[in-house]
This record gives structure tokens, sequence and C-alpha cells, in this order.
């Protein structure tokens, strides 16, 4: 029988999680996998220089390790598709630079010619039995550290009803599970965590708050393994994971998207506040480290866009980082700077402020990412319309973090196929779920666009 214990404030929500959860289809983890190659000797002076640098970066932390990072992916974003998947075929097991090659090939969409070399992971710890037919392979018993109350309370309730509600629709065994408070402070995760693991959890789910996570990080080894719910200022100790809906992973994704639709030169428009900058500074990142770059970051309330189109070599799109409500009113003048016929990609706050078709038709044919949830539907969830009529916290901006609770479930029940095999992949609420060479989990999203100004899925939304 699976346990399930935490405050009673709670308690009546788990009772409409249950009743999804009956609804449920069931979730699945699709995978292959393919064997390792000998190792070759390359003669390509640019693969050389990232091994070299990778060999190196075992020795680095902190600044000075990102610092390499980044040196080697710009390195290898420099290699064609061909060269880099021949590469990367070529390189040992445990060879340093194996998992920045694969995480290269990650990014672009192609496969990987073997799984991530990792350390630190052990899926048979607490007699844990053995995988079923499509890797599923939970916990035995299950700790989920997120702030019942505090300031993050409000955000966390959506994250813990999604959750529950793919447990609950697991027809398979489950791990007993024990929420734990961490009050949305760090010195509450740490506490937190250190009870889980002495009443015996074999993994934890959580912390949910950024600060949180990187004080639980800076443990280093940590007693039980983790599956944050954020992304810390580094990477997870080994054996641990984090799985976040960050800005940076919309500003990488956006940067990809663009990359594939070949453009080259982008002008940025974005608005101040914190989240928009983070998306920004992502997006910037990643193209310069694929050759590309961003021309100009032009404010939201720019009037005149014609000396940004008109430089030294043009825009080949146009990167928005502003709310639904500001886009309308940029659209015209980006329009009059000649730059409506571009590309034009955007987070997803391009949805705030939105709802009026009639207004919002100026904003037809901006791609943003979405949920593939709510836009498309997934196996293992009820309609995202039923949920929300049966569920307040499975509706309206909330329905995006219930849809990051559901897959928190699915990564924590199908995680060692991730792990371990080459195509290990969910196909998730929040979009594909990968889990790269470091411990992140990889998302890449659905796309949507404006037609007739509503939103609507892009044909072309899980090509990816």
């Amino acid at each position: 029988m699976q346990m399930i214990r935490a405050s009673n404030r709670w308690t009546m929500t788990w009772m409409c999680a249950a009743a999804l959860g009956a609804m449920l289809l069931g979730g699945c983890a699709t995978v292959a996998t393919t064997g390792t190659t000998n190792s070759q000797q390359s003669r390509n002076p640019t693969v050389a220089q990232a091994g070299e640098l990778a060999r190196n970066g075992a020795a680095l932390t902190g600044a000075a390790r990102s610092a390499n990072d980044r040196e080697i992916e710009r390195l290898l974003s420099a290699l064609d598709n061909a060269t880099l998947s021949r590469e990367a075929a070529s390189l040992a097991a445990g060879d340093p630079l194996y998992n920045h090659a694969a995480q290269a090939l990650l990014r672009r969409g192609l496969p990987l010619p073997r799984a991530f070399d990792r350390t630190g992971w052990n899926f048979d710890a607490a007699g844990r039995p053995a995988a079923e037919h499509d890797g599923y392979r939970p916990p035995v018993k299950l700790a989920v550290l997120l702030p019942m109350s505090g300031n993050l309370a409000v955000a966390a309730a959506p994250v813990r009803d999604g959750f529950l509600a793919g447990y609950y629709g697991e027809p398979r065994r489950r791990p007993d599970v024990s929420f734990y408070d961490t009050a949305g402070t760090p010195g509450g995760a740490l506490a937190a965590y250190d009870r889980a693991a002495l009443e015996g959890n074999d993994f934890v789910v959580g912390p949910l708050g950024r600060d949180e996570v990187n004080a639980l990080f800076a443990k280093g080894a940590l007693q039980v393994p983790v599956l944050a719910l954020n992304r810390g200022d580094g990477e997870p100790p080994a054996g641990n994971a984090s799985f976040s809906l960050s800005p940076e992973d919309e500003g990488n994704a956006a940067a990809e998207r663009l990359l594939a639709l070949g453009a080259k030169r982008v002008l940025v428009v974005a608005g101040v506040d914190d989240t928009q900058q983070r998306a920004v500074a992502s997006l910037r990142e990643r193209l310069v480290a694929r050759g590309a770059t961003v021309t100009d970051v032009a404010g939201e309330g720019t009037s005149d866009f014609i000396p940004f189109a008109q430089k030294e070599g043009g825009v080949d799109a146009v990167f928005l980082a502003v709310k639904g409500s500001s886009a309308r009113l940029l659209m015209p003048k980006l329009a009059l700077a000649g730059l409506a016929g571009k590309p034009r990609v955007a987070t997803s706050q391009l949805l705030s402020g939105t709802g009026k078709a009639d207004e919002d038709r100026v904003l037809d044919g901006i791609a943003f990412p979405t949920e593939t949830w709510t836009t498309r539907g997934v196996p293992g969830l009820p309609p995202a319309a039923i949920a929300g009529s049966q569920l307040n916290n499975a509706k309206g901006p909330a329905a995006r973090l219930f849809a990051f609770g559901f897959d928190a479930w699915q990564i924590t029940a199908y995680l060692q196929r991730l792990a371990t095999t080459a195509d290990g992949h969910i196909d998730g609420a929040t979009g594909t779920l990968r889990l790269d060479g470091f411990g992140n989990v990889q998302r890449t999203p659905s796309w949507s666009t404006f037609s007739s100004g509503l939103p609507t899925a892009l044909a072309d939304a899980s090509n990816r």
C-alpha cells in the first residue's frame, strides 16, 4: 500500500488529483539503445582543441569551469552535423569530450551514438524491483520537498497536484510518498532534505526555489539522490538531476528554433524584468556558440526600428521577450521597418495580456513555446479543459505548473532509462524531455502561433 503524508491543509486537494488520476491513460517513455564504438584518434584540429579543454576542465570549478564549457561548446558548434556525429561516435567510453559532443548532438536534434557517460548513479539502491518492459522503475520510498508555506506556496500547489495526478494515474507499483515543507527558504530546504534522508527515503523530488536548490547542491555529494525542480547556479552533483521551466530554457529553445530557420543575425526586443532578461541572455549565449549573433537588444518602448533593420548585414529574424500586450504595440513599428516578413519567435510570455481575438490578430505568425498538454494533449492526462473544470490548480496560468508537476512524476518513474540509454525520452506534458550528460533535463517544447488572433499549435511543433 502506498503512503502519502503531509499537512492537513493540503489533504483535500489530493482527492481531486486522485479523481484526475483515475482518468489517466498511462504515460510512456520511448527509448532505444545503440552500441558503443571503438576509440579513434581525431585528426580534426577543432576536435583536438575541444578535447584538450575537456580533459583540463575536470580540475576546474565555478566560473572557470563554466567559461571552459562555453569554449568547448563554441568549438563544437563550428562542426557540421556529419562531422560532429562522426567525431562523437569515435570517442571512447569515458572520454571527457564525449558528454560535450553528445550535448551538441542533442541540441541539434541528432541521434546519439551511445548513452551519455555518467558517474554516481545507483538505481539498484533500496531494493528497487527490476524495471518493467517500458523502463518504468520508480523509487521504493519517495520524498517530495515543496514550499507548503511561505512565498512560494501558491506556485507549489499546482506542481503538487500535477505530480499527484500522475502518481494516482499509474496502475502499477508506486512508491510510498511523503511531502516535506521547505517553507521556501534555503534553510528550510536543507532541513527538509536531512529529515527525508533520516526517514529512509531512497529518492527526493524538489526543492522548488532556485535558492533552495543552490543550497542543496552546495552540499556536494548527496546521501539520497535528487530530482531538483529548478536549475541551480552550477550543475547538479554527480548522480543527481534538475528539471526546470526556467527562462534560460526558453531562450535556448528559441535560439535552436531560429538556427533551424537559418537565422544568423537576430534582433532582440525585450522588456526589463528579470525573467525576460534571463531569456535574452541564454538566447544570446546559445546563438554566439553556434556562430550566429544578436545584432541589437532594443527596449520594448522603442518607437523606431528602422535604424536596427538598416544596419550593415541586416536582420534575419526577431526575438521578442515581451508580454502580448506590449507585442501588439510593437508589431506595427516592426512592419514600418520592413521586419514584418522576418521570422518572429517569442517567449511564452507572449500569451500574457492576450485573449481577445480581434486585438490579437496583429500577433499572427509569431512562434512561441507552449506546453504540449495544453495545446495538443498528451497520453496520461485528460484534456486540459476537462482537468481545469475539476481542479482550479489545473487551469489558467497554473496549468503550466500542473503540467510541470506531472512531468516531475514521469521523470522520477523513468529516470533510469533517461539516464542510461542513447535515446531515452519522455513525451511529457511540458514537451519532449531528455536527460543530458550533466544531469539537466532538457525540454524541447511544443510551439504555437496566433492564427486569426487565436493561439494555435504549429504543425511542426513536435518535429524535434
